[in-house]
């Protein structure tokens, strides 16, 4: 599955010594003035509050998805990987999303967070912020069954209380999906989860369980230019609840990219090849839209862009989607230690699309198929 649903670190007994702070002119910022909180230079928000019933989180609108641990894209050397989160963090991208069933994303943030409160000061640990999914069976949920896999991914993670949780249900047709969010909520409660959330909801299943009083923050969904799905009925939903969306498959396992400007895959061994979990997933999300020629166009629309404002096709794709209806962050995947976007990352605060540009993408956009008609609502392509 993709950044949502598919399917106890202790500190060193000696801490190195302190490593040199990096100059970050610009950051993600924390604390209570957090939601309006812009960067020192011009340019959209960084940080967006996601927040019901007087719980809030403070997360940088751009998150660093760690789907891309759980095997599929390259060996995770755990070292080099917690190295690569603290890179991510010092430039201000310090939102990580994870899962219990990322591989060892949840341990590899017990490691990053030790590092953290041994290396940077007070104030540092405070913008960290870790949100994972928990994503169970269809069995009975019962308090103690849900409160064991909860524990689980705190002491996974090392904190005593999980910034966010956000829960999966594969099974609409059993109801045990009010029961485990009533034990989350109650968990809430007792101070072991800050924030509760969803992944992969429709509309509808949204509007139940908020009917039912659990305090949701937020739906993290597939969202691109390609699959805007999530700006019909869950939108709409969204703006009359104040429910925010965290988005997905924003940049499409990198397919928009230049990487794949002026190709055809196709054709065997013409084009890049589809060698990631990630890029099979969402060219099946090409095909049903529209096909790759339709894709095409979409992409030099967005070179035009990109050239335009001297940033990555990428860069165009995910500042689309964040200033979408009650879009509050959106996931980029990074490859830990393996290879890092850090810079064309943090150029999406400072991107500011026109009108012009705006109108150019939706139109392409619009020529594609309605992915509701084909696929269904928001989360539906986990349950066909």
């Amino acid at each position: 599955m993709s950044s949502t649903a598919a399917r106890a670190v202790s500190p060193a007994a000696a801490a190195p010594p302190p490593r040199p702070r990096l100059v970050r002119p610009a950051r993600c910022t924390g604390g209570a003035a957090a939601a309006a909180v812009e960067t020192a230079t011009a340019g959209p928000a960084r940080v967006a509050t996601v927040s019901n019933s007087g719980d809030s989180l403070a997360i940088c609108r751009v998150l660093n998805g760690m789907w891309q641990t759980s095997g599929g894209w390259g060996r995770i050397d755990r070292d080099a990987a917690v190295d690569a989160m603290l890179a991510y963090a010092d430039a201000g991208l310090s939102t990580f999303d994870m899962a219990d069933h990322y591989g060892p994303a949840e341990d590899l943030y017990g490691m990053f967070i030790n590092r953290v409160r041994r290396e940077r000061p007070p104030e540092f640990l405070e913008e960290i912020k870790g949100l994972t999914k928990w994503v169970p069976p269809p069995v009975k949920m019962t308090r103690s069954y849900v409160e064991d896999n909860i524990n689980r991914s705190r002491k996974r993670m090392d904190v005593a209380a999980l910034d966010m949780l956000q829960f999966h249900w594969w099974d609409y047709s059993n109801p045990g999906y009010l029961d485990a969010l009533k034990h989350i909520t109650d968990l809430k409660e007792e101070g072991k989860i800050k924030t509760v959330a969803l992944t992969n909801f429709d509309t509808d299943r949204l509007q139940i369980i908020l009917e039912n009083g659990i305090p949701v923050v937020s739906n993290q969904v597939q969202h691109s230019i390609v699959d805007m799905r999530p700006q019909q009925r869950m939108a709409e939903l969204c703006q009359l609840t104040g429910v925010k969306l965290i988005t997905y498959g924003t940049v499409m396992g990198g397919l928009l990219s230049e990487k794949f400007l002026d190709t055809n895959v196709s054709i065997p061994f013409a084009g890049p090849p589809l060698n990631t979990p990630s890029l099979q997933k969402y060219k099946r999300m090409v095909d049903a839209w529209g096909g790759w020629s339709l894709f095409q166009t979409l992409l030099q629309t967005l070179k035009k862009v990109s050239l335009k404002h001297g940033v990555p096709i990428a860069t165009v794709a995910v500042r689309y989607i964040l200033n979408q209806t009650s879009v509050a962050g959106s996931m980029v995947g990074v490859r830990l230690g393996l290879s890092e976007h850090i810079r064309d990352t943090n150029a999406i605060f400072s991107l500011e699309l026109d009108e012009e540009d705006m109108n150019s993408i939706t139109e392409v956009s619009n020529k594609g198929r309605d992915l509701m008609d084909i696929i269904g609502d928001c989360g539906d392509e986990y349950r066909a």
